[in-house]
């Protein structure tokens, strides 16, 4: 036998099917796809189509595992805590919780509390207030000689097997299945009481916890003047009033110069008496200079130390 004389069995080899060579095939017109158009092409899935209609995906209601009153929360790596310490933002001194970390510019916004996330190493100890942290951010954090204050979340307890609403009231249908109440024991007849000694004015009084009341706004303003008296800057808040609501009001924008002219033609003009638009918008410039290291900075310092540098805080 020669090399040219092997061949396979018989059957066991066919030739490949050739479709689309005419009716007389077999396999011709349709090539065996039984339709024309969009199907009759490879590559195409229909799923889900209802000839036009609209589908049942879409017609059913898009519900559950959403929940609608869920907490979202700030995250805070242990890496940009180092790059904020570096960059003098932050410092052992100060205790800083969520308004804090937004005040010194390491987070954009407090949102429903702040998680303290990632491991590695901080170059200075810092003490942090958070909502919630992960053991390898508090072991980072302690191994500087930190401390991770993490605040417990306030839950409305309950008795098994009662609902509660949103407001952490039991329902009426639930009253009667809750465990009853101990009725209470017979009060004793009470001797007679003398007669109180008269109130002082409520708005006296309301007076004296405004005077003894500390400024949210004084820490911050004695990092620039460590002399800054209480009474000063809680006047100046005053002085601000309902613009400290507003997210936008509260903080002065240096970059902005349109605000900047705001500040000459209201404060340093009606306020501090000064005409000359130039020179209040050079002492206005040397204020954000001032302030330069903290990001976002807090009106009631910004204007303080404006009435400060024109000698003129007892004004307030």
């Amino acid at each position: 036998m020669r090399l040219n004389e092997l061949s396979d069995n018989p059957g066991a080899t066919k030739n490949r099917l050739r479709v689309g060579r005419g009716v007389g095939s077999g396999k011709g017109k349709t090539a065996g796809r039984g339709v024309k158009g969009q199907k009759s092409r490879s590559g195409v899935t229909i799923n889900g189509f209802e000839g036009g209609q609209m589908p049942i995906y879409m017609r059913l209601p898009k519900r559950g595992f959403n929940k609608p009153n869920r907490k979202r929360w700030a995250e805070l790596s242990i890496a940009n805590v180092n790059r904020a310490i570096e960059a003098g933002k932050l410092d052992a001194k100060t205790n800083y919780d969520a308004d804090a970390l937004v005040e010194a510019g390491v987070i954009r916004r407090a949102k429903d509390g702040v998680r303290l996330i990632g491991s590695g190493k901080l170059s200075k100890a810092v003490n942090l207030t958070v909502s919630g942290a992960t053991p390898g951010a508090i072991k980072a954090v302690e191994a500087a000689k930190g401390s991770v204050n993490v605040a417990p979340d306030v839950m409305t307890r309950r008795d098994k097997g009662v609902k509660a609403d949103k407001s952490g009231k039991v329902s009426k249908a639930d009253k009667k299945t809750a465990a009853p109440k101990p009725k209470p024991a017979p009060k004793a007849k009470a001797e007679p009481k003398e007669k109180p000694a008269a109130k002082a004015p409520a708005k006296k009084a309301a007076a004296k916890k405004d005077d003894a009341a500390v400024s949210e706004y004084l820490e911050i303003t004695q990092k620039y003047d460590a002399d800054a008296d209480n009474a000063i800057v809680t006047k100046i808040e005053k002085y601000l009033g309902a613009s400290l609501k507003n997210k936008d009001a509260k903080y002065v924008s240096c970059s902005d110069e349109t605000e900047l002219e705001t500040i000459v033609k209201g404060f340093m003009k009606k306020k501090m008496g000064i005409d000359d638009k130039e020179a209040a918008m050079e002492k206005v410039k040397a204020v954000c200079t001032t302030m330069k290291p903290t990001r976002m900075k807090n009106r009631v310092t910004f204007y303080y130390l404006l009435a400060k540098n024109e000698g003129k805080l007892g004004e307030f």
